[in-house]
This record gives structure tokens, sequence and C-alpha cells, in this order.
């Protein structure tokens, strides 16, 4: 009889304990898993979510709650800064230096997907993803003398259920003018997905949007325009003629720099935008790097450490186990040792064993993992954007195999060791 079919008869006939031992080791395994998986997937989505532009450029304040907002539609809207600002950045002392800017102005929501007024460059010229450009699903981009006209991603078109062709009018984000019925965009596009937080937005004409914001007495032409102001009846408005810079304000600015531009122009425009604008530039990539190292990578450590150490008690179980077994196992383990087995291969097939339970409980846990990822996948992309799927893998998985292997044969050490000492006569004589 070979080693393995030695093995696997002991495993059967300690078929409850086996089980046991190995669903523990799976549990710690998928946990184990989960984490570097949904970690993994996140921090490749939130670096990349920051590429496609070099810059963003808005009010001075927390550079992080800045990125967070304008990137990702987490957290709260920073203040704005002026329409001025925005042209003095694309138009005046900065103007060889930037190869195109996009404005966007944060603060409306339509079903809890967030509205940001922005221009169609933000999907004819911006990429994302390591270069791929945006497409359209159904629809097509909105235009800029079209006010009214928004594009939705995705996500957010599955949430709201707005399809081409539908209006919506947006929930303000601050108190003023609460109460009157703004005049409602028009959906024209609907985005394929991306796989960035983008998907769950709702993008709107920026003028359009401006004109939401805009006072009703102060319209291009000195006149406002109202209806329906009896009892009971909301007060309609529009907005008429050109907005006034005055009136005007953006949230931030996604800065594409140009890209013959010496190194040293490079690392100093952030600086210089920062004291001659009196505004805040800061560089995405470098504000995510601290927050995935920082706060989420301490996160990511302590989750692993503690998976890790299931997956460790769950071998200590594997030890206490087989070594449990020894005293019920001497008389085979004395026949086996009669029939001509050395003490080596006792001691083989003990730690063998313990390699086949670990490795099943392995096995099963890495399935469990990914579907655990699976399970959790809608929640994740629904609260952050970002899509998790059960098929990807980490290659710090592959890590797991080896790992089992030798935590194996260090917890079935002991009882290999035990079984390597059983006296064959003793074991004959004492057992039935």
């Amino acid at each position: 009889m070979s080693l393995w079919k030695i093995a696997w008869r002991s495993i059967q006939q300690r078929a409850l304990a086996s089980a046991m031992t190995a669903f523990s080791m799976a549990m710690g395994v998928a946990l184990v898993v989960a984490v570097l998986v949904i970690h993994g997937v996140i921090d490749q989505s939130f670096r990349r979510g920051a590429q496609g532009y070099d810059l963003i450029v808005g009010a001075k304040g927390s550079p992080l709650e800045l990125v967070l907002s304008a990137v990702y539609h987490l957290g709260r809207v920073p203040g704005n800064i002026s329409y001025e600002a925005y042209d003095e950045l694309v138009n005046g002392q900065f103007a060889a230096d930037i190869q195109f800017a996009i404005p966007i102005c944060l603060g409306d929501s339509f079903k809890r997907c967030r509205v940001i007024g922005t221009t169609p460059d933000m999907f004819d010229r911006l990429e994302y993803m390591d270069g791929r450009t945006y497409a359209f699903a159904e629809g097509r981009n909105f235009q800029v003398e079209a006010f009214n006209e928004a594009v939705i991603g995705a996500t957010a078109a599955r949430k709201t259920g707005l399809k081409v062709g539908d209006s919506f009018t947006p929930v303000r984000g601050s108190a003023a003018n609460r109460g009157e019925e703004q005049e409602p965009f028009e959906v024209v596009g609907i985005l394929e997905p991306t796989g960035t937080p983008n998907d769950q937005a709702v993008f709107v004409n920026i003028e359009g949007f401006f004109r939401l914001y805009a006072s009703p007495a102060e319209d291009a032409d000195g006149t406002a325009e109202a209806a329906g102001t009896g009892d009971g009846k909301k007060k309609a408005r529009r907005v008429v003629g050109e907005i006034p810079d005055e009136q005007k304000e953006v949230t931030a600015v996604l800065v594409v720099v140009n890209p013959n531009m010496i190194a040293t122009r490079r690392v100093a425009l952030p600086k210089l935008i920062n004291k001659q604008l009196g505004i805040q530039a800061v560089a995405p990539s470098e504000q995510i790097a601290r927050l995935l190292e920082g706060i989420v990578g301490n996160v990511q450590l302590i989750l692993l450490i503690l998976a890790v150490m299931i997956v460790v008690v769950a071998g200590i179980g594997i030890m206490v186990s087989i070594y449990n077994s020894m005293s019920d196992r001497r008389h085979e383990i004395a026949i086996i040792r009669a029939l001509g087995a050395r003490r080596a291969t006792i001691m083989v097939v003990v730690l063998l064993e313990s390699i086949l339970l670990a490795l099943g409980g392995g096995a099963v846990g890495l399935l469990l993992g990914h579907g655990l990822t699976g399970v959790l996948a809608p929640l994740i992309a629904d609260q952050t954007g970002v899509s998790v799927s059960p098929i990807q893998f980490q290659l710090s998985e592959l890590i797991l195999i080896p790992g089992l292997i030798v935590l194996a044969a260090a917890v079935g050490y002991l009882p290999a060791v035990v079984a390597y000492k059983t006296d064959v006569a003793q074991s004959l004589i004492s057992s039935p």
C-alpha cells in the first residue's frame, strides 16, 4: 500500500475530526483570500481612478478631501473657487503649462447619485485607466450649447432607472431657492461601464448647472421669469441669457499639463498655482498613495494579521487532532511497522496527513474567499463605485500553497515524532 493510500485511509477513519479541522483551515484561508482580493482590487481601482489628469485645482483646505470629492465623489463637497480664478488658470499666466483643463461643479444629487456639472471635454478628451477613452452604450455626449442635456454613468442608470430621453431635476445641495421648481435636464447618453467612480455619477452641462444657482433677479437681461406663485404652487424659474462670470463658481478643475513642459517646471507648478492664484493644486496620485499606504494599508494589515492568526489556530487544531489520535492508532502503526515499514515511513505518513488536511482546507477556503468577494461585490460597487469580480486573483495568493505546506509540516512534526517513537512490541501486546 502506497504512502498516499495509507494517509488517505487514516483521514477517512477520522472523517469527522478531519472535516472539522479542515473547515477551520478553510475559514481562515477564505478570510485571507477575501482581504487580499478586495484590498488589491480597491487599491488598483483607486490608483487608476486618479489617472487621466495630472493635477486637481480647487479651494484651499484638505488636499485629500479635494481629491476624494472630485475624483471618487466621496465625502462632503469642499469650497468653490471663482470662475475668474479658473479663467486665469487656463487662459492666463499658466496657459502655456496646461494642455487642457476640465471644470467640475458639485453640490447636487439625484436619487443618491451625485450630479456633476462639467463640459463635453470630460468624455471627448479625458482618458481613464491606462489611456482608455470613454464610450457610450446608448446615445451621445451632451453639447456645449445644449444647457439642459445630461450624461449618466452605467451604475447610475441602473440605480436611478433613467434612460435616454428621460428628464430629471437634481436635488439642490443647499437651502437656497429651496421649493423652486428648476428646469429639468434631459438624458442624452449613457456611458459604458468603466470600473471607475464615474459609473455612479450623473453629469450635466456646466452652463445648465450654473443656471440652477443663478439668482432669478440677476439674469443676463436683468429680469427673471416666474410662474405659479399662488398658494399651494411651487415657483417655476427659468434663467435666460448668459450667466455673468461673477455668479459662476467651480468646485475643482481637472488639469492635464503640457507634455512638453520641462521636468523642473512640472514639479514646481502646483506650488506656483497655490502661491500666485491663492488656490490649491494637488497631484491626485500622491494623495491616493498616501491614503492607501497609510490608513487603508494599516487597516488591511490588521485584517490580514487577524486572518493569518485564524489560519495558524486552525493549523494548531490539526496538530492537536492528529496528536490525540495517536493513542488510538498505535496498534495500526505497530502492524505497519511489523510488516516492514520503517520509522521514517510512519513519520512521513503522519506529515502527509497533516499536509493533506491543510491543503484540502486551503482549497475549500480559496473557493469560499472568492465566493465571498462575489457576494460583497454589489455592495462595494454601490458604495464606492469600485468593481470587484470573484474571478480576480492576486499574485500574493500564490504564497498560500507553500505557506500552508510549511505550516502543516510544522504542526504535524510533533505527532510525527510520537509515531516515529512508537514501541512496536509494547503496542502489539497492549492492543487487542
